[in-house]
Formats: C-alpha cells, sequence, structure tokens
C-alpha cells in the first residue's frame, strides 16, 4: 500500500473518529439530560439593559468642578411568574424599607385615609371614576373597598392594603413585563439598595438601576454660563440622532453648547433571572464611555466674590446706601485677561438654579424666573445691549487723535453750552451753571467732559467714530462659545443707511458721547476695555479652555472651533489692525488712571489710597422712562494691565456706585482683601447725558 492510501485512511478514520464523539455528545444533550436542560432554560429569563454613561464634568481653570454627576439609585419592578399574595407581600416589604429609610415612592392614587377620602374633587373625581369604569356615586370607602378586592389584597389593615393599592395602582396604569419595568422609586437611599441587594431572593422581580445624575455642585454660581440639562422633548428628539424620549439633554449655557462632547456613550448589560425574577447573574456586555470633560476659562472664587459684590451693590443702592433710592433689580459683571481674552467672570444677576431644570421646574419657580422685566434666565452680559454713556468716550477720544482732529496736548474749552447744533449742554453746565474750562484729551476723559467730545465729532466726523468704533469689537458679536449672543447697535451711517434713514449732524452729538442708538453687551464693552489696556491690539473673547476626553487627550482645538461656529452659527470677524499710535493711548489711559486717583475723578472716592493702580471710567446713560443705567469699566494694574471689568446695573442712576463692585474683585484677583483697610464709601457724584 502506498504511501498516498495510508494518509487517506488515517484522514477517514479520524474524520469517523469525530463524527461518532459529536453524535454520542447529542446524544447525552438530548436524550440522557435533555429534561434537565430544558427545564433549565425554561426556568431563566435574559434582560438586555442599558448602562447609562456619565455626563462630562464642566470644571473651572483650576480644576473646580461646578458640574458634575452623582450616583443615583432607582428602584424597578419587572414581572415575574409568582402568584398574586406574594406580589402584594413582596409590595409592602419594599414599601416598609424605603420608609425605614426616608425614601419616597411613587403613589398616585386618589384616596387617603385617617379619613378615608378622595383628594380630587368635584369633576375631576368624576372624571377619575368614569375613566376606571366606576359608578359616579362610589364613596372613597367603597373605592377602596373595590380595589382591595381587585387587585387580592388579604390584608387587615387598611394603612398597608392603601399602601400596597398605591403602587397596585401604578402598575396597572403604566404597565410592566419581564423586560419592561414599572419604577417605584426614581432615587432611594444607600441603606435601601443595601438592604435589597443582601436580600435578593426576598424580593422578587425588584432591581436596583445605578444610573449618573447631573449635579451642580456650586448651586448657582455660574448658572448662566454652565447653563442646565432637561428631559429631551419631541423637537429636540426628531433634530438629535442617537437619542432615545428617555434621554436628558442640554438645554441652555455650555451644556447645550457642547452636549456632543459631555453626554458620553451608553453601554449595556445582560442580566440572567430565575422564572419568579430573582437575578442569577449580571454581565457588561459593552461599557459606558464618560463624557468629556470641559474647561472654562473662568476662576470659581473670582466668580462668586464677582456674584457677592454686585447682588450687594444692587441691594445697597436699592436700599438707600448711596444717599438715593433706586428701583433696581439686574446687572451684569464681566472680568477678562486683557491678555488672551479668556473671561474669567461671567456674571448676570439674577441668577437660577440650574439642578431644578433636570426633573421639570415647578411651575411657581418658572414664573418666578421669567417674571417680566426681570427675567432670570437671561444673561445679560451677552444677550442684552445697553446704552455705554460716558465709558464709550474713550473710543471716541482714540478716534479723534487717530484721525489728527485733535492732539495730545491741545485743549478745548468748555464753555458749558456746545454752539452747534440742538445747542446741547454739557453735564457740568446742568450740575452747576458753568463749563470745564479748558481740558486736554486725558481731563476730558477724567471730567467724562460733553462739549469736549461734542467738538471732537464736529471735527472728524461720524464716519471715523464708526471705524474706530468698529475696530474694538462694539456693534459686534465677540463669537463667545455660549448661545443667544446679540450684536448689538453701533450708532452711525451705516445703521441709519440700513434702516433707510437719514443720518443727521445731531444724531453725532448723541452718538459720541456713547448715546444716540449705541447699545452693546458689557461683553462688547469689556473686550474693548481689554484692548485698550492691551496696546489697542485685538482680543478674541473665549470662555473654554479646553475640552478633554475620556483618555486624558485634548480635543484639537481648529475642530472645537468649527464645531462651536456651526452650532451657534457664528461668522468670523478679521478686523484690519489699525496700529493705533502709542502716544495715543497713552493719553487716553491716563485720563482713565485720574478717573480713579486724582480728586475730581469720579471714580476717586472708591479708588483713593488703594495698594493697586487702576484705570476705569464711569458711565450714566438714559434708557427712557427716567431709567439709567450705571457703568464702572476699567483695568489694573495700571502699569502692566491683567484684568479688564466691567459692571452694569441697570437703573443705577451713577456709575461711580458700581465701581465698589469692580474694587472687590481686584482685591480678590490680587489677593489683597486681608491687607486692605480703606474707606468703603463712595463720594457721590452725578453726571448727566443730554
Amino acid at each position: 500500500m502506498d504511501k498516498k492510501n495510508i494518509r487517506y485512511n488515517i484522514l477517514t478514520v479520524f474524520v469517523y473518529i469525530i463524527g461518532l464523539i459529536l453524535l454520542i455528545q447529542l446524544f447525552n444533550l438530548q436524550i440522557v439530560h435533555g429534561e434537565e436542560y430544558l427545564e433549565k432554560s425554561s426556568s431563566r429569563l435574559t434582560r438586555e439593559t442599558t448602562i447609562l454613561a456619565a455626563r462630562g464634568n464642566i470644571l473651572d481653570r483650576n480644576g473646580n468642578i461646578l458640574a458634575g454627576t452623582v450616583t443615583n439609585y432607582s428602584l424597578n419592578l419587572y414581572r415575574s411568574k409568582i402568584d398574586t399574595d406574594t406580589l402584594n407581600d413582596t409590595l409592602l416589604e419594599v414599601i416598609k424599607v424605603l420608609e425605614t429609610n426616608g425614601d419616597t415612592y411613587k403613589d398616585e392614587f386618589p384616596i387617603k385615609i385617617n379619613p378615608i377620602e378622595f383628594t380630587i374633587d368635584g369633576e375631576n373625581q368624576k372624571e377619575w371614576l368614569k375613566n376606571n369604569n366606576l359608578e359616579e356615586t362610589l364613596n372613597a370607602e367603597e373605592v377602596l373597598q373595590k380595589y382591595k378586592e381587585k387587585y387580592e389584597i388579604k390584608n387587615d389593615s387598611i394603612e398597608e392594603t392603601r399602601k400596597i393599592i398605591g403602587i397596585r395602582y401604578g402598575i396597572e396604569k403604566e404597565g410592566y413585563s419581564s423586560m419592561s419595568a414599572y419604577t417605584i422609586s426614581k432615587s432611594i437611599s444607600k441603606e435601601s439598595v443595601a438592604i435589597f441587594e443582601e436580600q435578593n431572593l426576598s424580593f422578587p422581580g425588584i432591581d436596583i438601576e445605578t444610573s449618573p445624575v447631573r449635579s451642580y455642585l456650586k448651586g448657582s454660581l455660574a448658572s448662566h454660563t454652565i447653563g442646565y440639562i432637561g428631559a429631551i422633548n419631541e423637537e429636540e428628539y426628531k433634530n438629535n440622532e442617537g437619542y432615545s424620549m428617555n434621554d436628558y439633554i442640554g438645554k441652555a449655557g455650555i451644556e447645550y453648547v457642547l452636549e456632543t462632547y459631555l453626554r458620553g456613550e451608553n453601554g449595556s448589560k445582560q442580566t440572567d433571572m430565575s422564572i419568579d425574577g430573582t437575578t442569577t447573574g449580571e454581565y457588561i456586555t459593552k461599557e459606558a464611555v464618560q463624557g468629556d470633560n470641559v474647561v472654562l476659562t473662568i476662576d470659581a472664587n473670582l466668580q462668586a466674590t464677582a456674584e457677592t459684590a454686585l447682588k450687594n451693590n444692587i441691594e445697597k443702592i436699592k436700599t438707600g446706601g448711596f444717599y438715593e433710592t433706586r428701583d433696581v433689580n439686574a446687572g451684569a459683571v464681566v472680568v477678562l485677561d486683557v491678555k488672551t481674552g479668556e473671561v474669567l467672570a461671567l456674571v448676570s444677576y439674577p441668577d437660577f438654579e440650574p439642578e431644578l431644570f433636570i426633573n421639570g421646574i415647578s411651575q411657581e419657580k418658572w414664573d418666578e424666573y421669567t417674571k417680566e422685566g426681570n427675567s432670570a434666565l437671561i444673561n445679560r452680559t451677552i444677550q442684552s445691549a445697553y446704552a455705554p454713556g460716558s465709558i464709550f468716550k474713550m473710543v471716541s477720544a482714540i478716534a479723534g487723535l487717530e484721525t489728527g482732529a485733535v492732539t495730545t496736548t491741545e485743549t478745548i474749552y468748555d464753555t458749558g453750552v456746545y454752539p452747534g447744533g440742538y445747542n446741547p449742554r454739557c453735564w457740568y453746565y446742568t450740575e452747576y451753571g458753568v463749563g470745564h474750562g479748558a481740558l486736554n484729551v486725558s481731563g476730558a476723559i477724567k471730567n467724562s467732559c460733553n462739549y469736549y467730545f461734542y467738538e471732537l465729532i464736529t471735527r472728524m466726523g461720524i464716519e471715523n467714530l464708526e471705524k474706530y468704533a468698529t475696530y474694538f469689537g462694539l456693534g459686534q458679536k465677540t463669537n463667545i462659545e455660549l448661545p443667544g449672543e446679540v450684536s448689538g447697535t453701533l450708532a452711525g451711517k451705516t445703521l441709519y443707511e440700513r434702516l433707510g434713514q437719514t443720518w443727521y449732524y445731531g444724531n453725532s452729538l448723541s452718538a459720541v458721547i456713547g448715546q444716540a442708538e449705541n447699545n452693546f453687551t458689557p461683553l462688547q464693552i469689556a473686550r474693548y476695555i481689554a484692548m485698550l489696556a492691551n496696546g489697542g491690539k485685538s482680543v478674541d473673547v473665549s470662555i473654554v479652555k479646553d475640552v478633554i476626553d475620556a483618555n486624558g487627550t485634548s480635543i484639537d482645538k481648529q475642530e472645537l472651533e468649527q464645531y462651536v461656529n456651526e452650532k451657534l452659527n457664528l461668522t468670523e470677524t478679521n478686523n484690519e489692525d489699525l496700529n493705533i499710535k502709542k502716544e495715543n493711548l497713552d493719553a487716553v489711559l491716563e485720563g482713565m488712571k485720574s478717573v480713579t486717583t486724582e480728586t475730581g475723578g469720579t471714580a476717586y472716592g472708591v479708588f483713593r489710597d488703594f495698594d493697586i493702580e487702576v484705570g476705569g471710567k464711569t458711565g450714566s446713560a438714559e434708557a427712557g422712562n427716567d431709567v439709567v443705567n450705571a457703568w464702572f469699566a476699567g483695568f489694573a494694574p495700571y502699569e502692566d494691565p491683567e484684568i479688564a471689568i466691567v459692571v452694569m446695573v441697570e437703573n443705577g442712576a451713577h456709575g461711580s456706585y458700581t465701581a465698589e463692585v469692580a474694587k472687590e474683585i481686584i482685591e480678590e484677583h490680587f489677593k489683597l482683601k486681608e491687607n486692605i483697610n480703606e474707606d468703603r464709601t463712595a463720594i457721590p457724584y452725578i453726571e448727566q447725558q443730554n
């Protein structure tokens, strides 16, 4: 026999042996142990459930968690093959555990005991009886008895009977199965969890679902920046792939803008159960991936200081702490790093509690937050535009100096009433009956002399003012990574041409002192001040410092910027660098320093003897109906600026009042508070615009 035949025969024998082994094993499975395996398979259930991914954290620049997640335990009941008596007994034992540990559970049955009566009245009661196929003549006790019989409850205690009915009623209305649970409680304590897990065999059908829940660890701190999440609505569900109707989604602020990065990726779990609903094993079939962490540019401590200072300042103005009482309820603060454009604090008052929106805000709280004229949901730093008043005068001065309409040393003599247009008066003449006299540009800023700027606009024309105001970003979005930013408006011929109106010389006289149609957001003003303090160079505003994925890798900056631009429909603006002369900037900044450091400066009463030199400007801008908004805009330190600060209080009357807020922020930023012991009383100062 040749070698070829030998190999063939060996292979044939091998195949027969393998086949024989398989036949023996099949006989063993189907004949010998068939009944045993059939019994096991028929008494075992497998359930696939989703493991919710933890939402990414939102942190401040120093790593403090502003929005994170906490572990929540919900108590669910799956249908199992147990008799009615066992079900009722199980539910009663579940209730006892929950009540012992102070946990609440869902109970919408509209009858209470001691005394037994309906918890709904009149037509609602009749409608409920009708919807539940009950006679309208039945009283509460009779209805309770009918449900006891319906659910075959054998307990003699009326209290225990009522508790069982409460859950059985919910199960009947919402339904449940071996694959779809009825939620008894959305959140239970760790003590209850321990009991249910340790005594699993005593609670057939009961399952503990662990899920991450959003938590805003600093309460209302930076609420307008962080935003909030809530249950996804129908429109959001249609417009966002990969979500279920049970998901939560970012609704406002960073939670909304960076939803794609924050949400994470859900996993899945397989649960094996016996036929009576007892869990016999759990297996992770897909790990959940936590969402990316978002690092903001804000400093939580500085943010808290700014929020408290603004709130206290508003209360002080309201209660007459500055020699007059004003109806004030709202304001804003912005603090920028002048070199990077990073937002260190962004405050809008009143604020709100993001936590209240997660499971649906109450009507009472919603009404409070949306009160007309005082809505807490408006981010006043970017969503509201205000006339700037005298804090606009620095850009007017730069425009005049750069165009040669005036020099740094030239003086203009303020007689009190300007001989042009509608003959407007300087505020000083209105107050004291005389003008300021001869002032150079620095003195005009220090004394906020309207006359000087009337002459300036007469010489240079509105086109030049528009050019430089546009360069400083006024009337344009900053493109901060937050929703709802408005552009505001820049007064001038460009606006009027767009509106089909005629621009007159008198309009220029109002525009140059920050009135007319000039309306800017506090963030725009802060960017403008940062540019002044940064040598006139452009500043890109940002509030997102980094986005870090689950592997600890930073998301590409260009990718992130493109995503944000598409999400918010932003268009980049590239203004040509106007190369503002240093001597012109220095003259303007010198005027701002004199506002805070020299007698007669409108913020001198706040900053006198302060350890750090501050450049600043106050403003009081008419907003109609006797409303005068108060502004302070400044930077510190004067010699080597680090931060730009803008404070605005709606109807705050005088800008000097708001300077106190800026001072507290500077103290916190430079850690001066423990070393400062100064007179905090501001000298009253009245500045009027015509």
